[in-house]
């Protein structure tokens, strides 16, 4: 393709994406004002040689450049990715250098916090964002995901609703959203587990945005504790420690130096899962998410009834879209 085709090309789709992100701003930025969210899923492909999927954040956007399925001159992509993101600054009016797009880069069997959640840059671009009265902080510029799972707004409302006077466990804390939403619904005990200190400290920037943990007389309700979460569930069965609630969202794979093994949830679902059930008072439950391609649960597991969450966890601005699998699991008694 010559340079003028190509360049025609990429005005053609930078109008394509002004048009669409126009319409669909209009329509969830008055989603987001009545129910008191300041960040959403803008744009996630919708227009497939667009393969982009964009978030807004309290008056900004970070998105991400899906690796594409043939090859593209570095500084082409450049280019077009300079291109689309004044295309984006246009339709939100929003100023250009608050648009910051990644790329997403796919290597063989790569230990996925090594990649979705690795640091790309130190442009330390940081910014509030709510949910109600709930805030998070997030990072617009130096990773390809900003530290808020938007997929989880519901779950985490529903954690919420459901955690007061209870003992939860987040395994796979990442930023802790899901801990600060126990914590707010006011959970008697919140422990956080993940095995990257740089989350854990970014948790617990979220519970000291959310006035927690502060004012608690003696020993504190909130626990940050990095471990792997497989020896930690076993330890805990031997300790005999038990939860209420238990939030299980482990990554699709994991190699991490960090570990013993490996994680694949496809093979090693089962497992976990026992573990946490084993875990549960006598009326917990146990909430067990995947974003795995196409994962589901068998219909029936044994010892427990489950109820699968997706539809009713999908909000406005995922329709239509990929939602991870989600299921809540309650203990049957014989």
């Amino acid at each position: 393709m010559t340079e003028i085709n190509q360049e025609a090309k990429a005005a053609s789709q930078a109008e394509m994406l002004y048009n669409r992100l126009s319409k669909r701003y209009r329509h969830l930025a008055k989603w987001a004002s009545r129910t008191g969210t300041d960040a959403f899923r803008l744009y996630d492909r919708d227009i497939p040689e667009i393969p982009l999927v964009l978030d807004f954040y309290n008056n900004a956007v970070s998105g991400a450049l899906y690796e594409r399925p043939y090859e593209k001159d570095e500084n082409e992509e450049k280019r077009w990715l300079e291109r689309m993101a004044a295309s984006v600054s246009k339709a939100l009016d929003i100023p250009v250098n608050r648009v910051f797009l990644k790329e997403r880069r796919r290597q063989r069997r790569r230990h996925e916090k090594g990649a979705q959640y690795e640091r790309l840059g130190q442009e330390n671009v940081w910014t509030t964002v709510h949910e109600g009265d709930a805030k998070f902080r997030v990072n617009l510029s130096d990773y390809l995901d900003a530290g808020l799972f938007l997929d989880a707004r519901k779950k985490r409302a529903l954690l919420r609703s459901l955690a007061g006077g209870l003992r939860v466990l987040n395994l796979f804390a990442y930023t802790c959203s899901l801990s600060v939403c126990a914590a707010l619904g006011g959970a008697r005990q919140v422990d956080s587990v993940d095995l990257s200190n740089t989350y854990l400290d970014w948790g617990k920037v979220n519970f000291a945005l959310n006035g927690l943990g502060a004012q608690d007389p003696g020993p504190s309700r909130f626990s940050f504790i990095r471990a792997d979460a497989l020896p930690f569930l076993e330890e805990s069965g031997r300790t005999r420690r038990s939860w209420d609630i238990i939030i299980l969202d482990p990554p699709s794979f994991s190699n991490s130096k960090k570990m013993k093994g490996s994680l694949d949830i496809r093979r090693d679902y089962q497992g976990l899962i026992n573990r946490c059930l084993a875990l549960l008072t006598p009326r917990g439950r146990l909430y067990f998410s995947s974003s795995a391609k196409g994962f589901r649960l068998p219909p029936e597991f044994p010892g427990a009834r489950i109820r699968d969450l997706q539809a009713a966890l999908t909000d406005e601005d995922f329709k239509d879209k990929r939602m991870p699998a989600c299921y809540e699991f309650n203990l049957t008694h014989n």
